[in-house]
């Protein structure tokens, strides 16, 4: 009998001279028994006839390359348990589960793998009040000869999300927006070549998105919601015939025209965003004529009017609201000048800043993590940017190839904050900020289907599954359902 066999025998309380052999089939082949304790060693198989009441189990220098998940379910009274010096590189996951027993565990002398499937062992060896023998990694590489103990289970990436494609809507669209209205989440999509704004919501029985409403809107660029109570808004900017806002006074009801919006004024929307200044809903129109101005539109009764002109003459392509400092900002975009930042002072939007080295630059976006404020600027010729920001201005921090880009977009989908880098020449590139270094790393790629033309992304989660809308000027859009998988499993 081999010495580790010895140990465990006299600490289980039999001595040398008390071998016992149970009933015939009690006790398996190549395994030397005594009343409450059973040793194999050099068997090719892991032996399963064991007796309900063993308390010590050694199975030493054995062939067995892996073991099946609840091995030892037979065997719940386990007190010691050696696996040493075999060809095991990894243990099934919670392999020790109901061993509740258990005061030593011996593994020493095992090949382990140490990757993602270690770490249930990791987080398990602190919770149990056994000693346990953990022997060393054989790999990878830089972990090779490094006791098991000795690891960090914080340092494992061991939780990957994935895309995959869920439904098709078949009609091109310019933008996308998600928004709850009465508890329920909804989606908005402005679709210019069918000339209206459609309103999508979640079909229980049929486990799909489906058409709730349309509202019409030839030449659409922008379809902004904004839900007070029971009444839901929706802002339809229009490159021709004018922008409007619809409304639907309860949820009874249907989206009607309300009001013309600045008939005057807004003469070639590109984009619009909604924002909250002293209280009170506001639009932002961002206009790329060339003789026009974005317009700021804030409600006053029953409609929403004209406040301030901004930045005439420069064709902005896009504006983003954000709060810096604890004070509402305004970032625009254009094509003749870098970003402008402007900051609210006095009842007005007043210039603060504009954002150096961004020349080019078509839209922007922004997000924050861990205190900070990034910002996502897109570039259609060049690379496109991550910018943080210093206290006083924007600093670049990451530059990402982005030839044909239209949309660089942060967006928070349960514990990740991804960004999505949409092209009009090659796949759209979905990316992870990695908190210990701050930067965007690769996640994946978007398709198949493949994206035509990306020019907006949202999200919205409903009945416990995360969707991600991808809006396409060229192609229909796309919806992809967000999957976490686990790689310790």
């Amino acid at each position: 009998m081999g010495g580790a066999g010895i140990l465990l025998l006299l600490l289980a309380g039999v001595g040398m001279g008390e071998a016992w052999r149970p009933p015939k089939g009690k006790c398996p082949l190549g395994c030397s028994c005594s009343k409450d304790s059973a040793l194999c060693e050099g068997s090719p198989d892991l032996p399963e006839s064991f007796a309900p009441t063993l308390l010590s189990l050694s199975l030493v220098r054995t062939g067995v390359t892996q073991l099946k998940a609840g091995s030892f379910l037979r065997v719940p009274s386990l007190h010691l348990l050696s696996l040493a010096n075999n060809h095991l590189e990894t243990l099934p996951r919670f392999l020790f589960r109901g061993l509740e027993t258990l005061t030593h565990v011996d593994l020493r002398g095992n090949p382990f793998q140490c990757d993602c499937r270690v770490l249930w062992l990791l987080q398990w060896i602190p919770t149990v009040n056994a000693s346990v023998g953990t022997g060393a990694c054989a790999s990878p590489t830089a972990l090779a000869h490094m006791q098991l103990h000795h690891l960090d289970p914080k340092t494992f990436k061991c939780r990957a999300i994935e895309l995959s494609w869920f439904q098709t809507v078949g009609e091109s669209a310019l933008g996308v927006e998600a928004f709850s209205y009465q508890g329920e989440p909804h989606v908005v999509l402005a679709q210019p070549f069918a000339g209206r704004c459609l309103i999508l919501t979640w079909d229980y029985s049929l486990q799909r998105f489906r058409q709730e409403e349309e509202l019409s809107a030839p030449s659409v660029v922008s379809c902004k919601p904004l839900v007070l109570g029971p009444r839901l808004f929706v802002l339809a900017a229009r490159l021709w015939g004018g922008s409007q806002l619809w409304a639907r006074p309860g949820p009874d009801l249907r989206l009607a025209p309300l009001q013309a919006l600045a008939p005057r004024r807004l003469l070639r929307p590109n984009d619009a965003e909604l924002l909250w200044l002293d209280g009170q809903p506001c639009f932002v129109v961002a206009d790329a004529s060339k003789a026009g101005s974005t317009t700021l539109l804030c409600r006053d009764g029953p409609g929403f009017y004209p406040r301030q002109s901004l930045h005439a003459w420069h064709r902005d392509t896009d504006a983003e609201a954000l709060e810096l400092d604890g004070r509402p900002h305004l970032l625009l975009a254009s094509a003749s000048q870098r970003p402008v930042l402007f900051h609210w002072f006095g009842g007005r939007f007043e210039r603060r800043t504009d954002i150096p080295e961004a020349e080019d630059v078509y839209a922007t976006r922004h997000f924050q993590a861990s205190g900070d404020v990034f910002l996502c600027l897109t570039r259609y010729i060049g690379d496109s940017m991550v910018m943080r920001w210093d206290g006083s201005m924007f600093r670049l921090l990451q530059q990402l190839p982005s030839r044909g880009a239209h949309v660089f977009q942060p967006l928070l989908i349960a514990r990740d904050q991804l960004a999505i880098l949409g092209s009009d020449f090659a796949f759209s590139q979905v990316f992870r900020l990695e908190p210990d270094r701050g930067l965007l790393e690769p996640l994946q790629e978007l398709g198949p289907p493949a994206l035509v033309a990306p020019r907006a992304f949202a999200h919205i989660t409903m009945a416990g599954r995360r969707f991600l809308f991808a809006a396409c000027f060229k192609g229909p859009t796309q919806i992809y359902q967000h999957h976490e998988l686990d790689l310790s499993a």
